[in-house]
Order: C-alpha cells, then sequence, then structure tokens
C-alpha cells in the first residue's frame, strides 16, 4: 500500500512564544502528531516562527550594539537559530510521545533553506515587521544601511520582504528521511531564506510565508494531503460577522471564487488558500485540511475542518 504523506503546518497556538510556553505547547503538538502517526500517516511537519525568531533578532542585535566586538546577526542567522531551537522541543516531545505509546519512531530536524528569487516583488514592497521599536535616530542609522523602516504607535521597526519560496535546497534530505520512515521537521519558519550566486547560497533578509513553503514541500513530496493546523475548527465566510458561514467541504473553483471575493486576510487566512491550491492543482488526488490542532486527527480522516479538494 502507498505510503500517505501528510504535511503537517504547525500555527503559532501549536509552538506558544516563550521558552516555558513553547515547552508546554509542543508536548501538546505531539499528541496530534501522534495520533496522526497511530492513524497510519507518514508526518513531515512545518511549523511557524514569529514570535522566536523575532526574539532572536531583538537579543541579537542587542548583544551586538552593546559589544563593539561582536556583529549583529542577519535575518538568515537568526531564522536558522529558531528552526534549531523550536526543533529540538518539538522532536523530543514527538520522540517522548511516541515512546509512551509504545511507538519506535526516529525523528529528525533539518535546517531547511529556501531560495527566493532575487527580483521577487515582495523585495520592493516589504511587509513583515520584525524587531524591537527603535528611536527616529536608530530608524535613520538602520536606513543608512540599507534596510526598510516604518513608524508604529510605539516607535520605529524595520520591515522586511516576504518573497514567495522558489525550492528547497533540502529536499532531497527530506525525501530520504521519509522514506526510511522517519517523522521530519523541516523549512521551519517558512524556511532559511536564500539567494543562489554562483555556487554560494547567501542569505536573504526576508522571512517566508511558512503556509506557502508548507504547500511547497507537499508538491515536491508528492504528499497525499496538506494539513495545516491553525486556531480555528473550520474556515468561515464573512468571518466575525453576525451572518458568518462555516465551510466544510469545497472545491477548488469554490476556494477560489472566495479568494476573489476578499473573504480571506492576506498574511493569515490568505497564504493557507494559496497554499492550499498550489499544492493540490499540481498533482493528482490531493487534499488540502485547515482545521485546529485538538481535531488534526479528524481533520486527516477527512472528517473535520476545512477540507478542500478538486
Amino acid at each position: 500500500m502507498d505510503k500517505k504523506i501528510v504535511v503537517v503546518a504547525l500555527g503559532h497556538r501549536a509552538l506558544g512564544t516563550t521558552l516555558p510556553e513553547q515547552k508546554k505547547a509542543t508536548k501538546e503538538s505531539a499528541k496530534a502528531i501522534a495520533d496522526l502517526v497511530e492513524a497510519g500517516a507518514e508526518v513531515v511537519i512545518t511549523h511557524s516562527n514569529a514570535p522566536q525568531v523575532g526574539m532572536i533578532h531583538t537579543a541579537m542585535n542587542e548583544f551586538g550594539k552593546n559589544h563593539e566586538d561582536f556583529t549583529v546577526a542577519p535575518m538568515s542567522v537568526c531564522s536558522a537559530m529558531s528552526q534549531g531551537y523550536i526543533g529540538y522541543d518539538l522532536q523530543n516531545a514527538i520522540r517522548a510521545e511516541l515512546v509512551s505509546r509504545g511507538i519506535y519512531k526516529p525523528v529528525a530536524t533539518v535546517l531547511t533553506q529556501v531560495k527566493v528569487n532575487i527580483y521577487d516583488e515582495a523585495f520592493y514592497e516589504p511587509t513583515k515587521v520584525i524587531g524591537r521599536c527603535m528611536s527616529k535616530e536608530e530608524a535613520e542609522e538602520e536606513e543608512k544601511k540599507g534596510n526598510f523602516v516604518v513608524e508604529t504607535e510605539n516607535g520605529y521597526r524595520r520591515i522586511v520582504a516576504a518573497p514567495k519560496p522558489q525550492a528547497i535546497i533540502e529536499i532531497d534530505t527530506i525525501k530520504a528521511l521519509v522514506d526510511a520512515g522517519q517523522i521530519v521537521i523541516a523549512c521551519g519558519g517558512g524556511g532559511i531564506p536564500v539567494l543562489e550566486q554562483g555556487v554560494e547560497l547567501r542569505g536573504a533578509s526576508a522571512v517566508i510565508e511558512k503556509d506557502l513553503t508548507s504547500g511547497k514541500i507537499a508538491e515536491l513530496l508528492n504528499a497525499h494531503q496538506l494539513l495545516i493546523l491553525t486556531s480555528v475548527d473550520q474556515v468561515a465566510l464573512d468571518y466575525q460577522s453576525d451572518h458568518e458561514v462555516k465551510l466544510g467541504h469545497i472545491t477548488v473553483e469554490e476556494a477560489k471564487k472566495y479568494m476573489a471575493e476578499n473573504q480571506f486576510e492576506a498574511g493569515s487566512m490568505l497564504p493557507k488558500f494559496e497554499a492550499a491550491i498550489s499544492f493540490i492543482e499540481k498533482g493528482v488526488g490531493r487534499q488540502a485540511v485547515i482545521t485546529s490542532l485538538d481535531l488534526a486527527k479528524a481533520g486527516f480522516r477527512g472528517k473535520a475542518g476545512t477540507v478542500i479538494s478538486q
């Protein structure tokens, strides 16, 4: 029987924000992952990293600012750090949960680079706010370095681009681990964004939408399902209005129609639908499900959440 590869995209709720929160949250996430393994899924996990990478970026910049012998850390390095320490907690929590159920299955975290296009329009219109609040003088110094800055209620903050993922550099490694029956944690935070320059890869000052990279890895692995776990049980039309309508099973064409009606917020639910549609359309018999962590197992079975298919 063919393996049912499922790419599980974990959102912020599944990870928490602070170190203690993350330790606790990953234990709960591990239970959902173990449920999927017991249900017969070959699991590949992606995850968000927004609070974590912001914390690392702020800490490293403050350290560099106050210690003249040290330099600040670029976004790509901060992204790599976040992948490492989130993967550490997540893989250990999953391993412990599996062992407690009598399941012996290796879990591995792959530091993953994702190639982006230097000519992506996102680099000309950055949208992702990162890092600490700065004074006007500090913001002007950032701009002199070529960085983008935006004024907020509490001061000035850096903004970076969110280019689309073009290729996953470590995809062959991920495939080899999946083929060997291992659970893989990869493409954390959308992956470390890199630009190809000859034979070298150079980190880009950017972040990638986690959901778009999740769709890309699901496509390249020829996964059965893209399971996006978020804060709601089902997607809703006219969200938080008095005439909200929950979406159950819908087609790709219906999903495109709702997107055209601007039903989904950019940077939130919209990239989830973009990822789902792209994944489904590039293969046969594929399915995407958007639901909550608590309903992961039912979502895998197509019995919960918003289920999108051809």
